[in-house]
Formats: structure tokens, sequence, C-alpha cells
């Protein structure tokens, strides 16, 4: 196993804070050149610059496939091929079934579902190619544990990160064989801004009542096992990896 990711080139969403610009450094420090993607353009900015010239922001809304492809056209004109996605981005907002707003329904389902989908599909073609040429290829998606466990008024939510566990096995089915890895990085409890644009007063306060019962994952705990799990020889596939804080269980 070594962290040298030297010479590759990674794309990471919803990097404009939380897990994605965690991620989008440690990859970097591990030596891969790395397009930041997100809506927020001046956070994305700042993020790169801290970087240095290893990192490009490039503003994009997964939700649109137009503006992915536009973006994905961006990072192969500045670094060439991509052989190392991490699709990240996604929304969370709780609320009970029979009062909930539909359009966060919506939101939820289009960034974490058709975000993902649009993500991958903008850079399928150039991971076969790293893979024909016998170069480690990535698709990482980052669901959540609540893809396969139950919390009450977040039914919507866990639905759309089951849905990402599900499509992640039969893509690895799918691209496993032409040298491909698909894998799925599963988080717990995490200090992030995930949840904090929910409209329903009663599970935001809720959440944030969670979030100080038990010492939490801050975002680099997720970024390393990110870079852990891309850094491993091209044989193996760390196709499944649930990260929780251990008072979580």
């Amino acid at each position: 196993m070594t962290n040298n990711l030297e010479g590759r080139v990674a794309v990471v969403t919803g990097a404009s804070s939380g897990i994605g610009a965690a991620t989008a450094r440690a990859l970097a420090v591990a030596g891969a050149r790395v397009a930041l993607f997100g809506r927020r353009k001046d956070r994305l900015e700042e993020l790169a610059a801290e970087i240095g010239d290893q990192a490009i922001a490039v503003a994009t809304d997964v939700t649109a496939q137009q503006s992915v492809l536009d973006a994905a056209a961006t990072v192969r004109s500045a670094f060439g091929p991509i052989d190392l996605v991490v699709a990240n981005a996604g929304v969370m907002l709780g609320a009970p079934f029979e009062s909930a707003h539909t359009d966060e329904w919506d939101q939820m389902v289009a960034t974490n579902i058709n975000g993902l989908l649009y993500t991958g599909r903008a850079f399928i073609d150039d991971l076969i190619a790293a893979a024909s040429e016998g170069h480690r290829a990535d698709l990482v998606h980052v669901g959540s544990v609540a893809g396969h466990m139950v919390f009450p008024n977040y039914g919507v939510y866990d639905a759309t990160k089951a849905a990402v566990a599900h499509l992640t096995r039969n893509l690895r089915a799918e691209f496993g064989p032409r040298g491909v890895r698909i894998k799925n990085i599963e988080p717990g409890f995490v200090t992030t801004e995930l949840g904090d644009t929910m409209r329903d007063d009663t599970q935001r306060a809720g959440l944030a009542e969670m979030r100080t019962q038990l010492e939490i994952l801050s975002p680099a705990d997720i970024a390393d096992a990110i870079a852990y799990a891309v850094a491993a020889p091209r044989r193996v596939n760390i196709a499944e990896l649930i990260v929780v804080p251990t008072e979580q269980g």
C-alpha cells in the first residue's frame, strides 16, 4: 500500500466545504492534481489558492448534466484525462413525511442521485481508458450509513443513499471486469454543513443536538479513508467502507 498519487488527475464534487474540501486537500498532499467542483465559486477559488498549482476551481452544478459536461471539458483542457473521481456532492433535508416540503425531496433526488449519475457518466470514458492502459481508475461515491440504517423523518434522504449503495454494487459488476474500481464510502456522523439548510426547525435542532451527544468525525477522517482506498494497488478495490465515530457503534 502506498499513499503516492503522483501523476493522477482527480475531480472532487461538493468541494466547497466539508468532506469534499478535506478530500481535495488530502489527494493533493498525496500528489494528485485536483479539480474542485461546486456551486460556491468563491469558496472553490479560496481552496484552489490554498492548495496551489495542483488545483483548479470549476464552478459546477451537478444537478444540471450540461454543467457537469462543460466542467469535465475544462478539467481535460487544464490537466488532461481524469483517472480519479470523487462524487461527494449531496444534501440532507429531514422532515416528517406528511409535512415535508416536497421541493426538498426534489433537491435531494436531483443532487444525491441525478448529480452522482451525471458525474459518473461525464468521466466514465476517461476511467475506462485509464484502466485499459494499466493505470488505477477510481469512481468513488460518498454515500452514508443512512443507506442501510433507519432514521425517522429522514426517509427520503435515506432512500437516496440506499440508491447510491445499490448503484455502486451494480456498477462494480459492470466495470470491475474492465479494470475500473467503483467504491462507496459511507460516513456516519461528521462535522459538516450537511443539514444546515433544512427548513424543518425541529429536525435541524435535533440534528445539532445529536452531533453534541458523541465525539463525531471530522471531514479529514473521511478524506483519509478515501485517500487510503484510492491508493490501494490496482488489483485491490476497497469496494464498501463504513466510517463511523467509535461511539456511534
